[in-house]
């Protein structure tokens, strides 16, 4: 789907079809329709406004059509949105979601838009996760009719885990696109220069840091099980899902190690698909 349509295409949007072959899919299959399709919108969102961040586009474009989504979502507000977001701003007021949410998405997005990031400090890396994947799932929760309090503290810790899980996953990846999304504190405990991406992926001290930060990683996937635990078995069936799916990709990507060289790590299929069944039907 090319940026420009994302942006100015003013069709309704086949919010479905732009959500398949994503691991969320998968979760948001087993929800009912209502709740289905307002996670389908949802997502649709995420997914464009994130390729206008990893676009090609001149960084001051990529801003200008960052901004343009802030608008469109602010319409949806004023009750005036354009026809490609009738279907969300229906799913906005039906299940309350928050314009800030969508804000902080849009704010995650330009901080990749803006600049390469290389190495940010353990509080900017927390608040790009909290941007780019925690406000993602504190929309999610009021669609999945989760309570007020655990809803937000589950999008903190699962949003935080499944972020950490894709970092560490796509080292590799995001160091042919200039970006390198490990924290530059343990980086400098193993004496990791923080250069350029390409210099810290290829350091043979890399994997004490990838290990350390597998260790954060689990902490938050365990926060998200003891709040999974505590809430009602319908409210949280497609996050146990989500969860599944993203610590079976961890454990795929610790099997995998982290010295070089390191291979593409792939979706289990069979897997996934049983942990599908598990939470949809017992």
């Amino acid at each position: 789907m090319a940026v420009s349509n994302l942006v100015v295409d003013d069709t309704e949007t086949d919010a479905a079809a732009a959500t398949s072959g994503s691991s969320f899919y998968l979760a948001m299959r087993i929800l009912p329709a209502a709740q289905r399709d307002a996670m389908y919108q949802v997502y649709a969102f995420c997914r464009a406004v994130d390729d206008i961040a990893d676009s090609a586009l001149p960084r001051a474009e990529r801003s200008a059509g960052l901004e343009r989504w802030r608008a469109d979502i602010d319409a949806c507000y004023a009750g005036a949105p354009r026809a490609s977001l009738r279907a969300l701003t229906r799913h906005i007021h039906t299940f309350h979601l928050q314009r800030e949410d969508f804000h902080a998405m849009i704010d995650g997005m330009a901080m990749d838009a803006a600049e390469d990031i290389c190495a940010p400090d353990d509080d900017t890396l927390d608040l790009y996760c909290d941007r780019v994947a925690s406000a993602a799932g504190r929309l999610s929760v009021r669609i999945f009719g989760m309570r007020e309090e655990p809803g937000r503290q589950l999008a903190h810790h699962l949003g935080r885990a499944l972020q950490l899980t894709n970092i560490l996953r796509d080292i590799d990846e995001d160091a042919d696109i200039n970006r390198c999304y490990l924290p530059r504190e343990l980086l400098a405990l193993e004496g990791i220069a923080t250069t350029t991406p390409a210099i810290i992926a290829d350091d043979p001290s890399l994997p004490r840091v990838c290990c350390k930060l597998v260790k954060r990683t689990r902490e938050h996937f365990a926060q998200a099980d003891a709040i999974m635990d505590a809430e009602p078995r319908t409210h949280v069936r497609a996050p146990r899902i989500m969860s599944g799916v993203y610590r079976c990709l961890l454990d795929r990507t610790v099997e995998r190690g982290f010295d070089l060289p390191r291979t593409k790590v792939s979706k289990p299929r069979a897997r996934l698909l049983w942990i599908v069944a598990r939470y949809a039907f017992f």
